[in-house]
Protein backbone atom coordinates (compact mmCIF):
# COMPACT_ATOMS: atom_id res chain seq x y z
CA UNK A 1 0.00 0.00 0.00
CA UNK A 2 1.55 3.37 -0.98
CA UNK A 3 2.35 5.91 1.67
CA UNK A 4 -0.13 8.81 1.58
CA UNK A 5 2.81 11.25 1.68
CA UNK A 6 3.62 10.11 -1.87
CA UNK A 7 0.34 11.62 -3.05
CA UNK A 8 0.01 14.97 -1.34
CA UNK A 9 -1.75 17.79 -3.10
CA UNK A 10 -0.08 21.07 -3.92
CA UNK A 11 -1.81 23.98 -2.17
CA UNK A 12 -3.22 25.29 -5.46
CA UNK A 13 -5.12 22.00 -5.92
CA UNK A 14 -6.98 22.43 -2.64
CA UNK A 15 -10.32 24.26 -2.50
CA UNK A 16 -9.81 28.00 -2.05
CA UNK A 17 -9.43 29.07 1.54
CA UNK A 18 -8.34 25.63 2.72
CA UNK A 19 -4.56 26.06 2.49
CA UNK A 20 -2.80 26.90 5.72
CA UNK A 21 -3.90 26.33 9.25
CA UNK A 22 -7.23 27.91 10.12
CA UNK A 23 -6.99 30.87 7.78
CA UNK A 24 -10.38 30.54 6.12
CA UNK A 25 -12.92 33.23 6.94
CA UNK A 26 -15.52 30.52 7.67
CA UNK A 27 -13.34 28.74 10.25
CA UNK A 28 -15.21 30.23 13.21
CA UNK A 29 -18.66 29.65 11.75
CA UNK A 30 -20.68 27.30 13.96
CA UNK A 31 -22.14 24.12 12.50
CA UNK A 32 -25.47 23.42 14.18
CA UNK A 33 -26.10 19.67 14.34
CA UNK A 34 -27.95 17.09 16.37
CA UNK A 35 -25.97 14.30 18.02
CA UNK A 36 -27.11 12.01 15.20
CA UNK A 37 -25.95 14.52 12.59
CA UNK A 38 -22.54 14.89 14.23
CA UNK A 39 -22.15 11.11 14.23
CA UNK A 40 -22.94 11.02 10.49
CA UNK A 41 -20.30 13.69 9.83
CA UNK A 42 -17.73 11.79 11.91
CA UNK A 43 -18.59 8.49 10.16
CA UNK A 44 -18.18 10.10 6.73
CA UNK A 45 -14.85 11.64 7.76
CA UNK A 46 -13.64 8.31 9.10
CA UNK A 47 -14.65 6.55 5.85
CA UNK A 48 -12.88 9.16 3.72
CA UNK A 49 -9.68 8.99 5.76
CA UNK A 50 -9.48 5.22 6.18
CA UNK A 51 -11.01 3.90 2.98
CA UNK A 52 -11.38 6.47 0.20
CA UNK A 53 -7.86 7.90 0.57
CA UNK A 54 -6.40 4.41 0.19
CA UNK A 55 -8.59 3.65 -2.84
CA UNK A 56 -7.59 6.90 -4.54
CA UNK A 57 -3.91 6.35 -3.72
CA UNK A 58 -4.13 2.91 -5.34
CA UNK A 59 -5.80 4.39 -8.45
CA UNK A 60 -3.04 7.00 -8.67
CA UNK A 61 -0.36 4.35 -8.33
CA UNK A 62 -1.96 2.29 -11.12
CA UNK A 63 -2.38 5.32 -13.37
CA UNK A 64 1.26 6.34 -12.86
CA UNK A 65 2.34 2.84 -13.86
CA UNK A 66 0.76 3.39 -17.31
CA UNK A 67 3.52 5.88 -18.11
CA UNK A 68 3.27 9.23 -19.95
CA UNK A 69 1.20 11.33 -17.50
CA UNK A 70 0.57 14.13 -20.00
CA UNK A 71 -1.97 12.02 -21.93
CA UNK A 72 -3.13 9.74 -19.14
CA UNK A 73 -6.84 10.25 -18.46
CA UNK A 74 -6.84 7.72 -15.60
CA UNK A 75 -4.18 9.80 -13.86
CA UNK A 76 -6.16 13.03 -14.35
CA UNK A 77 -9.36 11.40 -13.02
CA UNK A 78 -7.53 10.00 -9.99
CA UNK A 79 -5.95 13.42 -9.28
CA UNK A 80 -9.38 15.07 -9.51
CA UNK A 81 -10.89 12.45 -7.21
CA UNK A 82 -8.04 12.95 -4.74
CA UNK A 83 -8.64 16.71 -4.75
CA UNK A 84 -12.35 16.12 -4.09
CA UNK A 85 -11.69 13.67 -1.24
CA UNK A 86 -9.12 15.95 0.40
CA UNK A 87 -11.41 18.97 0.03
CA UNK A 88 -14.28 17.06 1.63
CA UNK A 89 -11.99 15.90 4.47
CA UNK A 90 -11.05 19.53 5.18
CA UNK A 91 -14.69 20.61 5.04
CA UNK A 92 -15.82 17.83 7.42
CA UNK A 93 -12.95 18.50 9.84
CA UNK A 94 -13.95 22.20 9.94
CA UNK A 95 -17.62 21.37 10.48
CA UNK A 96 -16.84 18.87 13.25
CA UNK A 97 -14.39 21.27 14.92
CA UNK A 98 -17.03 24.01 14.92
CA UNK A 99 -19.99 21.74 15.71
CA UNK A 100 -22.52 22.92 18.23
CA UNK A 101 -24.90 20.21 19.38
CA UNK A 102 -28.54 21.22 19.19
CA UNK A 103 -30.05 20.52 22.58
CA UNK A 104 -32.94 18.10 22.35
CA UNK A 105 -35.66 19.41 24.62
CA UNK A 106 -38.71 17.57 25.83
CA UNK A 107 -41.13 20.50 25.85
CA UNK A 108 -41.14 23.42 23.44
CA UNK A 109 -43.37 26.44 23.66
CA UNK A 110 -41.88 28.10 20.60
CA UNK A 111 -40.24 26.75 17.47
CA UNK A 112 -36.45 26.64 17.72
CA UNK A 113 -33.65 24.60 16.21
CA UNK A 114 -34.31 20.99 17.17
CA UNK A 115 -38.10 21.47 17.35
CA UNK A 116 -40.54 19.38 15.38
CA UNK A 117 -43.34 21.58 14.13
CA UNK A 118 -46.64 20.36 12.68
CA UNK A 119 -48.19 22.80 10.22
CA UNK A 120 -51.07 23.04 7.79
CA UNK A 121 -50.51 24.82 4.49
CA UNK A 122 -53.46 27.22 4.42
CA UNK A 123 -52.68 28.25 0.84
CA UNK A 124 -53.27 24.81 -0.66
CA UNK A 125 -55.33 23.24 2.16
CA UNK A 126 -53.02 20.21 2.25
CA UNK A 127 -52.99 17.69 5.08
CA UNK A 128 -50.83 18.71 8.07
CA UNK A 129 -47.12 17.98 7.77
CA UNK A 130 -44.40 17.81 10.40
CA UNK A 131 -40.91 19.24 9.97
CA UNK A 132 -37.87 19.13 12.20
CA UNK A 133 -35.87 22.35 12.22
CA UNK A 134 -32.15 21.53 11.96
CA UNK A 135 -28.91 23.29 11.05
CA UNK A 136 -28.06 23.63 7.36
CA UNK A 137 -25.60 20.72 7.52
CA UNK A 138 -28.34 18.22 8.41
CA UNK A 139 -31.13 19.55 6.21
CA UNK A 140 -32.84 16.74 4.29
CA UNK A 141 -36.22 17.61 2.77
CA UNK A 142 -36.93 13.93 2.01
CA UNK A 143 -36.83 13.23 5.76
CA UNK A 144 -38.74 16.49 6.50
CA UNK A 145 -35.65 18.02 8.13
CA UNK A 146 -35.52 21.66 7.09
CA UNK A 147 -32.74 24.14 7.65
CA UNK A 148 -33.14 27.01 10.06
CA UNK A 149 -31.73 29.11 7.18
CA UNK A 150 -34.40 28.08 4.64
CA UNK A 151 -37.42 30.32 4.01
CA UNK A 152 -39.69 27.86 5.89
CA UNK A 153 -37.24 27.36 8.74
CA UNK A 154 -36.71 31.10 9.21
CA UNK A 155 -40.45 31.77 9.16
CA UNK A 156 -41.26 29.08 11.74
CA UNK A 157 -38.55 30.05 14.26
CA UNK A 158 -39.87 31.72 17.45
CA UNK A 159 -43.49 30.97 16.55
CA UNK A 160 -45.87 28.93 18.72
CA UNK A 161 -48.98 26.77 18.30
CA UNK A 162 -51.87 28.70 16.79
CA UNK A 163 -49.66 31.25 15.00
CA UNK A 164 -50.12 31.92 11.30
CA UNK A 165 -46.99 32.36 9.21
CA UNK A 166 -46.53 33.76 5.74
CA UNK A 167 -43.55 32.39 3.83
CA UNK A 168 -42.11 33.99 0.73
CA UNK A 169 -40.28 31.25 -1.16
CA UNK A 170 -39.01 30.81 -4.71
CA UNK A 171 -42.27 28.96 -5.52
CA UNK A 172 -44.46 31.85 -4.33
CA UNK A 173 -46.00 33.05 -1.09
CA UNK A 174 -47.52 30.47 1.24
CA UNK A 175 -49.50 30.73 4.47
CA UNK A 176 -49.11 28.16 7.23
CA UNK A 177 -50.85 27.60 10.52
CA UNK A 178 -48.69 26.11 13.26
CA UNK A 179 -50.68 23.28 14.84
CA UNK A 180 -48.15 21.79 17.24
CA UNK A 181 -44.59 22.38 18.49
CA UNK A 182 -42.69 19.47 19.98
Amino acid sequence: MPDMDDFTLPEEALPSGSAGAGTSAGDDEQTLVTREGLKKLQDELDHLKKTRRQEVAQRLKEAISYGDLSENSEYEEAKNEQAFVEGRVLELERKIKNAKIIAEKTAHKTVEIGSTVTVRNKTSRDEPESYTIVGATEADPIENKISNESPLGKAFLSKKSGDSVEVVAPGGTFRFEILKVA
